[in-house]
């Protein structure tokens, strides 16, 4: 009783600060709200957002078929086709390099107008990517400064010049080389001719001489090394046939470089260079020719223009780095037992 008695006093107390609700302001506010809820309800709701689907996993590289590899070439295709460019505008968007048909067919003429662009193979199409264009004349003109190297190399060995001094022999100050066998180069080119001198190195010195080549193969693909130069890869719209320095790279002194030891072309003005550049890709094309028709004659071919120069016969495997005689390398002996099977692998090869 006493709690409601206070309560019936506070109520009496503050009734005269109570003032009296207007009903007509409430039914027209809770309308107006209603309305503008009702509004807000009739908008279109935002369209979701796209969110991109994972990449696809890569693709097992311990391939095990030949589709398994297909697939992953053609991944490999597809991803460089969506290489974007780079944000500071280099690659093949800014490149100067030839990248399209229309590159090499103007390349062709400044070739060799007479011949132009002649493609058999359909290697160049309208389809091809530059990435695909770099790479193979960066191949091409490879393989002609190595086909022109090895064309006087060729000549020179087959009319027995050699160095007078010795391929190897024992080396007195270091552990363990004390009895190596002494052979001298006047006794590899006694053996005949170029490709049985190279039978006759011994099997440490191909395996040093494969190693030096694979070693200079990484360095000209290398990227990092490459930009040290200012340069790009061939396939990212950098200059096809470039091979970087040497010099600075190493924790050692290395006095000549692989491409223009000498620093010939460094005086040359661009259009001089382009200049010798286009003579450079004919000669080296001319060398690939000229030392095939060295090897075929020495095979047994008839080459005509070559038949009659002397060439010495070979009766090896002039394919086949490595011989029976190289079977203390690994994996040389089972190789050796394998390769008369290799043509069994793809049906009408033989």
């Amino acid at each position: 009783m006493l709690v409601a008695s206070i309560a019936c006093s506070s109520l009496v107390a503050f009734a005269p600060s109570i003032q009296p609700v207007n009903t007509a302001n409430m039914v027209r506010s809770h309308t107006v709200r209603m309305e503008e809820e009702e509004v807000a309800v009739a908008e279109p709701a935002p369209e979701p957002v796209a969110v991109p689907a994972p990449a696809a996993p890569i693709a097992n590289p311990w391939l095990k078929d030949l589709t398994s590899f297909n697939e992953l070439w053609m991944e490999g295709i597809e991803r460089t086709r969506d290489l974007p460019a780079a944000a500071d505008g280099s690659g093949w968007d800014s490149s100067s390099e030839p990248k399209t048909v229309a590159d090499m067919e103007a390349l062709a003429v400044k070739l060799n107008p007479s011949v132009g662009f002649w493609d058999p193979l359909q290697i160049v199409t309208t389809d091809t990517l530059p990435e695909t264009i770099g790479f193979f004349r960066h191949a091409e003109i490879k393989h002609g400064r190595v086909a022109m190297a090895g064309f006087v190399g060729y000549c020179v060995q087959a009319n027995g010049i050699y160095f007078p001094w010795d391929v190897q022999g024992p080396i007195s100050f270091v552990p363990g080389c004390e009895n190596i066998p002494k052979i001298s180069f006047a006794e590899i080119s006694a053996a005949g001719g170029p490709a049985d001198q190279w039978d006759a190195l011994p099997s440490a010195g191909k395996a040093q001489i494969l190693a030096v080549i694979g070693f200079l193969e990484m360095w000209g693909e290398t990227s990092t090394v490459l930009e040290m130069d200012g340069q790009k890869h061939y396939v990212r719209g950098g200059k096809a046939g470039y091979y970087p320095s040497f010099a600075g790279r190493f924790p050692h002194p290395v006095p000549l470089d692989l491409w223009d030891p000498f620093g010939l072309t460094k005086k040359m003005t661009p259009e001089r260079k382009e200049k010798a550049l286009l003579a450079e890709v004919n000669n080296g094309r001319l060398a690939m020719i000229g030392m095939m028709g060295l090897v075929s004659a020495s095979k047994g071919l008839v080459v005509p223009g070559l038949d009659g120069l002397g060439i010495p016969a070979y009766s090896g495997e002039v394919m086949a780095p490595f011989s029976a005689k190289d079977t203390a390398l690994p994996f040389v002996g089972e190789m050796l037992e394998m390769a008369p099977t290799l043509g069994n692998l793809i049906p009408g090869l033989y």
